[in-house]
């Protein structure tokens, strides 16, 4: 799973996605991609669903580059204890992203099996997505 190694504030305040991405749009490593259409958090468990469903349909033949992580803490207080007593312990960790962000990138093969496999893999991400091809304006 997905977790920085240290961080600066052990925990976090949430806040909301409002702009629209400027620097990670295009395809920098491979030559296929998937991009986000909307602004969301996406949690480690999710991006390691979506890697392996997309190693699964590459068949270990082409590459794989993530480009999102997650770094921001979410803490949560246990079922069934009473308000107050603090904020709660870490649970889990989400990579924030704006619409127009680059997720995931692929290389080593074809057109046709890279869309398919991107297009397994968003699926299992809770926003909407596109596939991006280098080669095509």
């Amino acid at each position: 799973m997905l977790r920085p190694k240290q961080t600066k504030f052990r925990k976090w305040r949430k806040y909301q996605i409002k702009s629209i991405e400027a620097h990670n749009v295009g395809v920098k490593f491979g030559s296929f991609g998937l991009q986000a259409l909307e602004g969301s958090h996406i949690t480690a468990h999710q991006i390691e669903a979506t890697r392996r469903i997309i190693t699964r349909n590459l068949k270990r033949l082409g590459r794989v580059w993530i480009r999102i992580f997650p770094h921001i803490p979410v803490t949560s207080k246990p079922t069934e204890v009473r308000m107050g007593k603090g904020k709660g312990a870490v649970s889990h960790y989400i990579a924030p992203v704006k619409p127009g962000t680059i997720l995931f990138e692929i290389d080593g093969i074809s057109a046709n099996v890279a869309k398919i496999a991107l297009m397994k893999a968003a699926k299992k991400l809770p926003i909407k997505c596109q596939f991006i091809d280098k080669n095509k304006p």
